[in-house]
């Protein structure tokens, strides 16, 4: 099946993907468990998903007969990378700045969290 250019994840495809990597390779059957712990999806939605995600080239499927096992085919770091470049072009007119000013904005942050920002900025200073 042909790979669709440049259709990234969307939210319900993310979740599927924040499974996978949590979980490691997992069946429709898997996913779809841990997906309806989230709320309410039918099992044939869940694997239509899936299916939509392989021609889109974001997971892969190894078997055959009625048991396929899915897996991202890039690593949680690698399609966060491209999901913040893609908000950050579209919604911040490619400002990083912007894109985290808001980010800091709508949600209260710990110091934990506040300090691990300190951390890497520092990093980046030094480079």
């Amino acid at each position: 099946m042909a790979k669709q250019k440049n259709a990234g994840p969307t939210g319900k495809e993310l979740a599927i993907l924040g499974i996978l990597w949590e979980k490691g390779p997992s069946t429709v059957h898997d996913v779809h468990a841990a997906l309806h712990q989230l709320g309410e999806t039918g099992y044939t939605t869940t694997l239509k998903l899936m299916q939509i995600m392989r021609e889109k080239g974001l997971v892969l499927r190894e078997g055959g007969g009625r048991r396929h096992i899915y897996r991202p085919a890039q690593s949680e770091e690698t399609t966060q990378n491209q999901v913040v470049k893609d908000l950050m072009g579209k919604a911040f007119a490619g400002s990083a700045e912007k894109l985290v000013m808001r980010a800091l904005s709508v949600k209260k942050v710990s110091s934990e969290e506040l300090n691990n920002i300190r951390k890497m900025l520092d990093e980046i200073e030094g480079e």
